[in-house]
């Protein structure tokens, strides 16, 4: 087996043996790196019987219930998809080795500056194991160890699923550590492991994403949480619209790029809200609206929307509906509300698009597409803005060095 699980081993000495792993790693070629993925991939099929007897455990004993008792649960279906999901990133580009620019100084000296890994990558996530499977594919396939701290909910689930990873013969002694999550030293440690560890990426809620920005003493990239809309403007096409509005707030509501929000132009008001309102109440979805929505939507189910409403990440049936006069004023309300997630527009209008797509401040901008398309593995490109704030990809687990080739230069 490829790492230690027990609690008994120390942090300290976990570190060690990743900080160790890590070196051998980045050696790894672009094959052998794809077909470890390749074989992850079957493995946790092999063993999804005992991976879900774990998940039942957890699930059991959590006492957790909506949307955070869905983002534990692990199914068959979740299983296939955690597997395909192996799949689609050892189909990536490799991005170890690639060159960011290059130049030759007039004294002959030739510059390249190349993509490489960033060493040890700590990660500090709550209650979704299938983070640690994507999390630990992705740091795989970039050439990184990776250290990680998944919720006590999600224990033997985290357990399970890195026994069956780091099992995979070839897989570096090391490369994957699993913390104990019984206690909150465990975070403390990884956190204040400087030196050891190269860059710790929390991924949950604001208050965990908080408390690790501010108290650690290693480099974060900061992901963020999920406040995210979708504009409908006024040349859209309804049914295109109605499909990206449902597929983005009902196909898994309880994760980061469900979409929260829902703005549409004032000229089409009053014929698309009322058909969406129904549409999205006929899906289970709690509908909220500002004034003109609810008047609009009339003799539908559909309550008042607070202040509060605007901010806030429900992570569950739950979508709250504004009238906009125009591009503008869509992009200011995103903006001053969204978490610089994830944010779409449905539209003809090309003109339109493009002021959405420069003028919405979110790490990942979209135009006539749902906006569940942004985890990493799914698009295996940095979606990274200022402190990365989105969900991680392959670029985002890399840095960058220069390779100075001479012949015989001096200064």
């Amino acid at each position: 087996m490829a790492t230690s699980i027990a609690n008994a081993v120390s942090t300290q000495d976990k570190l060690l043996r990743a900080r160790s792993a890590s070196a051998r790693l980045a050696l790894l070629s672009t094959n052998e790196k794809n077909s470890l993925l390749l074989a992850i991939a079957a493995a946790i099929e092999n063993e999804s019987q005992s991976i879900l007897a774990a998940n039942r455990e957890d699930v059991e004993t959590s006492g957790l219930e909506g949307a955070m008792r869905d983002r534990l649960l692990l199914t068959r279906e979740r299983l296939q998809e955690m597997a395909q999901g192996v799949r689609d990133v050892a189909a990536l580009a490799d991005p170890i080795g690639e060159t960011l620019a290059e130049w030759t100084r007039p004294n002959g000296l030739h510059i390249r500056k190349v993509r490489v890994p960033l060493g040890v990558v700590g990660i500090i996530y709550e209650s979704r194991p299938n983070v640690t499977v994507d999390t630990a594919v992705l740091a795989l396939k970039t050439g990184n160890a990776i250290v990680l701290r998944g919720g006590k909910e999600a224990a033997r689930s985290n357990q399970r699923l890195v026994e069956v990873i780091a099992a995979v013969p070839g897989v570096p002694e090391g490369a994957i550590e699993l913390l104990d999550a019984s206690t909150r030293q465990s975070v403390q440690e990884l956190i204040r492991a400087r030196g050891l560890v190269d860059v710790i990426i929390p991924r949950g809620g604001a208050g965990l994403i908080a408390f690790v920005t501010e108290n650690s003493a290693v480099p974060v990239i900061e992901t963020g949480a999920g406040n995210c809309h979708i504009f409908v403007d006024e040349t859209a096409d309804f049914e295109m619209a109605d499909r990206i509005v449902i597929n983005a707030k009902t196909q898994r509501p309880s994760v980061c790029n469900a979409a929260e929000k829902l703005l549409v132009h004032e000229r089409i008001a009053a014929d698309y809200v009322p058909r969406i309102v129904k549409k999205l109440i006929d899906e289970g979805v709690e509908v909220r609206g500002d004034g003109k929505s609810r008047s609009l939507a009339a003799g539908l189910n559909i309550k008042p929307a607070a202040e509060q409403d605007w901010p806030e990440e429900y992570l569950r049936l739950c979508i709250a509906v504004r009238v906009v006069a125009n591009v503008d004023e869509a992009i200011a309300h995103i903006n001053r509300y969204s978490t610089k997630h994830s944010d779409s527009i449905v539209t003809a209008e090309e003109t339109n698009a493009r002021q959405f797509l420069r003028g919405v401040d979110s790490a990942a901008v979209y135009w006539n597409a749902s906006t569940r398309f942004t985890d990493g593995a799914e698009m295996g490109i940095s979606t990274q803005k200022l402190h990365c704030r989105g969900p991680f990809a392959l670029a985002e687990l890399t840095s960058s060095k220069y390779e100075i080739v001479g012949t015989g230069q001096v200064r």
